[in-house]
């Protein structure tokens, strides 16, 4: 991954000249900041900057690299889903990759998360599915809760749904954010925590 640098009084000069050598915008780029001596008394200050696209690249031949070692054939395909950057692995052993409840999953975006990390300095958005999973996974959580609200809304009892890691909560949290007879608590200690759909007083 080719990293350029870049310095300049004020953090705006310096990224406005790395824009210009580039000849790209400030989306395509991600870059660090420090403060360094210039002189005795003078500082400056310093920018490291990389391509999004070279990330992505690295990203792609460190999942290819790990999935790979798990004697898995596989092939990353990069998708932009409402402004989120998605790499969705197409493998031969899908059931493997995913694990029980995602759990799999969910380790290997972790582990891979923090080799970008260490890479560029900072942490970097984007999402891993695999086959699809997620996607669908999200499509099925959303169903179930809205049933489930409407179940809460005829009732008026809560309802506890069965325990999720912290992105499936989510979900159901901004699905129902919006409802105005029902809201959403997590309760539980990780990694059992769970989601109640609670009614919401009558004013």
């Amino acid at each position: 991954m080719k990293k350029y640098k870049y310095s300049a009084k004020t953090e705006a000069a310096a990224k406005e000249q790395a824009l210009y050598d580039l000849k790209t915008v400030e989306n395509n780029i991600v870059y660090t900041t420090k403060e360094v001596k210039a002189g005795l008394f003078g500082k400056k200050i310093e920018i490291e900057v990389i391509k999004k696209d070279e990330i992505i690249e690295f990203i792609k031949e460190n999942l290819l690299n790990i999935v790979s070692k798990m004697g898995i054939e596989a092939k990353i395909e990069v998708k932009n889903r409402e402004d989120s950057l998605n790499f969705v692995i197409y493998g031969d052993q899908n059931a493997l990759l995913i694990g029980k409840q995602g759990k799999n999953l969910q380790a290997l975006t972790i582990i891979l998360k923090q080799i970008v990390l260490q890479e560029i300095g900072q942490p970097f958005r984007f999402n891993l599915d695999v086959g699809e999973y997620k996607l669908k996974r999200q499509k099925e959580l959303e169903r179930l809760a809205k049933k489930t609200a409407k179940e809460v809304v005829r009732t008026k009892i809560e309802a506890k749904m069965d325990s999720m890691n912290s992105y499936e909560r989510r979900i159901v949290h901004n699905i129902l954010n919006d409802w105005k007879t029902v809201y959403t608590e997590s309760e539980g200690e990780e990694p059992n925590r769970y989601v109640v759909i609670k009614p919401k007083e009558e004013k």
